[in-house]
């Protein structure tokens, strides 16, 4: 199975990293940049599930010339129209493209370019850092990818890549609901980002203050409802773990989109929180902590922009 990754970053590089290291066949989709350095270290991961240093195959866009088997996304959403075009030769007639974005709006434009048939559903749950030297760091203990078919005929190759999964050092989940894992995922990651970005703080700061937790007692609440309306509201179980979760006084847990923006990087507010936003409000709900959180990132991106300038 011909497998190619869309850059070797984070997310990207540590999924490919630990196929690559048991000896799948898996091409890097990269910059010149990152081509030399993978080149001359080997792509690093450094994780308490096991450090690797392995030589990996790159090729630059120019250079793609045929399809391959799997095309795993893991790009940024505001980075999504230039990466499908990246990919596009290596999308042929039986070719599965595997997203790993939040949210779900990005399925709409993947099918709109390659068509349903071609999409899966994924997620994943991962917490990675690439530093300027190149190196992978993995720093929890989860590194979860969840996939799956979005229409029948997508299943058996789904197992297919199950198997070629299953021997790396990652966990592998085939679900046949995927939809309903990536809104799983979605009202978790809405939530959380929603209010560590709007407090700059961490799950715990916030828990600690006096009305911080019914703040997000009522944000999740605000999330469930957005995913029931659109046909997708997650189980009793998983919402009272997602409530146990962003509520624990002692967790030092933030959302990626605010480390983003401690460094005054590009966020993708706009997947995460504005989409969940006009879902509800198309659907008639009343949702003011996430349209408070909306209009909190789009002041960060319209500073962001102005300094750009």
């Amino acid at each position: 199975m011909k497998i190619l990754i869309l850059g070797a970053g984070a997310t990207g590089g540590y999924f490919g990293g630990r196929l690559a290291s048991v000896g799948a066949d898996v091409t890097f989709l990269v910059r010149e940049k990152r081509a030399r350095q993978l080149a001359a270290d080997g792509l690093v991961i450094e994780s308490a599930f096991g450090n690797t240093r392995t030589p990996v195959k790159t090729v630059l866009a120019d250079r793609l010339d045929a399809p391959h088997d799997v095309v795993i996304l893991s790009c940024k959403a505001y980075d999504l129209d230039a990466s499908i075009a990246a990919i596009r030769p290596a999308v042929g007639a039986t070719s599965l493209v595997l997203p790993l974005l939040n949210g779900i709006k990005h399925l709409d434009t993947l099918d709109a370019r390659f068509g349903v048939e071609r999409v899966l559903g994924g997620s994943c749950h991962l917490s990675v850092t690439l530093g300027e030297d190149g190196v992978i760091r993995h720093l929890n203990q989860l590194h979860l990818l969840t996939f799956g078919p979005r229409v029948p005929s997508q299943l058996a190759q789904c197992r297919k890549i199950l198997d070629v999964f299953s021997a790396a050092n990652f966990e592998p989940k085939l679900r046949d609901d995927m939809m309903q894992a990536m809104w799983d995922k979605w009202v978790l990651l809405a939530s959380l980002a929603g209010l560590t970005c709007l407090f700059r703080a961490s799950v715990g700061e916030i828990a600690a203050t006096p009305h911080g937790r019914d703040l997000m007692l009522a944000l999740i609440e605000e999330c469930r409802a957005v995913a029931r309306a659109n046909g997708h509201e997650p189980s009793a179980g998983h919402m009272t773990s997602i409530a146990s979760l962003l509520t624990d006084p002692s967790s030092k847990v933030v959302a990626s989109m605010l480390r983003d923006m401690q460094k005054g990087a590009r966020i993708e507010a706009d997947l995460i929180i504005g989409d969940m936003l006009r879902r509800g409000q198309a659907a008639g709900l009343k949702t003011p902590i996430l349209t408070i959180a909306d209009a909190n990132l789009r002041c960060y991106e319209g500073q962001h922009m102005a300094g750009q300038a």
